[in-house]
């Protein structure tokens, strides 16, 4: 994974990299450092499923709003 395409996967997710850092209790620092020393495997995968996830949590919204409460 790039840089650029962390950049563009958090953007995806909605999520800077301080909140990024927070959410898998590391350092602000130690995410930043990524951009010289190359950035963990498992990022892309973790990160390709918090987007997964957030999408279908706000799918799941809006079929509440629309269809379950039609009645």
């Amino acid at each position: 994974m790039t840089n650029e395409e962390l950049k563009v996967m958090l953007k995806k997710a909605n999520l800077t990299k301080k909140a990024f850092s927070e959410i898998i209790g590391a350092s602000n620092q130690a995410v930043n450092n990524w951009a010289t020393r190359g950035i963990p495997y498992w990022v892309k995968s973790w990160l390709t499923l918090y987007i997964e996830n957030k999408d279908c949590k706000e799918l799941k919204e809006i079929i509440r709003a629309n269809v379950c409460n039609d009645g």
